[in-house]
């Protein structure tokens, strides 16, 4: 049986406006195309990170009348938000799984602030609403973090664990092979991961992941927009084709949003 791949689909760009309808049709359109999965931040109409949930619902409500994709809540973002503000979208009770970042780093300008008490509360917020967590790493020692956190017995994380590998942000780990090799040595043998290539220029780094194992490949506007030479994609389905057909090429096939689940060990989102 060939290994099926989740796409996780982060369609909405960083401040910029969005419209309700827009998204959710471009949303379909790479669900049919093979996302299974989609990432949203709690967003205000003109782009904004917002503690205020209620357009973030509004969005996914509008997504999940035409297809059943994994609904993936954010709980990180550079802004002025406390932890509490920053889990709010967890309350909404379509929220399957959600991000969980695995400490502190720099993004471009800005320090962006995970202090092991914040991911103790994410993790508290997560599991008491039978949430999955993402978890986000940005360097290696994140992941060894979050492995001494969980042994703490206070916060103890499910098996199995998901470490979406994130490279590219200025500060931060960067997407080249050698950074992907020893990042990826360190993920435990009994955890899933993935892969997120923020400001991404090419196919190469995306591909080379897979070929190493990723179970997970973030794709969409939030990261890049970058499609092939000199072209960027206007859609977010463009970008879900051209990675299905790298998936495709290397003789992987595409899970589902229900084989997705079936992954990660989640449940349905509920009604």
């Amino acid at each position: 049986m060939k290994r099926k791949i989740i796409i996780s689909l982060a369609p909405v760009q960083a401040g910029n406006a969005i419209e309700r309808d827009n998204l959710a049709e471009d949303v379909r359109k790479s669900v049919e195309a093979g996302a299974s999965m989609c990432h949203l931040h709690s967003r205000r109409q003109t782009g904004e990170l917002s503690s205020d949930i209620r357009f973030f619902v509004d969005c996914f409500e509008e997504i999940l009348k035409e297809t059943d994709v994994v609904v993936q809540a954010s709980t990180g973002g550079i802004s002025e938000m406390t932890i509490e503000e920053r889990c709010l979208p967890l309350t909404y009770h379509r929220v399957e799984t959600a991000s969980l970042n695995g400490g502190s780093t720099n993004l471009g300008e800005y320090i962006y602030k995970n202090s092991f008490d914040d991911i103790r509360y994410c993790a508290d917020a997560v599991y008491s609403r039978d949430i999955y967590p993402e978890i986000e790493v940005f360097d290696i020692g994140m992941i060894q973090a979050v492995e001494q956190l969980s042994q703490e017995g206070r916060t103890r994380f499910k098996k199995p664990m998901l470490y979406n590998l994130v490279f590219g942000h200025k500060g931060g780990m960067q997407a080249t092979l050698e950074n992907l090799y020893a990042f990826r040595s360190f993920v435990p043998k009994d955890a899933l991961w993935g892969v997120t290539h923020y400001g991404r220029q090419d196919w190469q780094f995306l591909t080379t992941a897979l070929a190493m194992g990723a179970s997970l490949i973030r794709i969409g506007f939030e990261d890049s927009h970058y499609l092939e030479d000199n072209k960027q994609a206007s859609y977010n389905y463009e970008l879900v084709k051209k990675l299905v057909d790298i998936i495709q090429l290397l003789d992987l096939d595409v899970a589902t949003p229900d084989e997705a689940r079936e992954i990660m060990h989640i449940k349905k989102n509920r009604q």
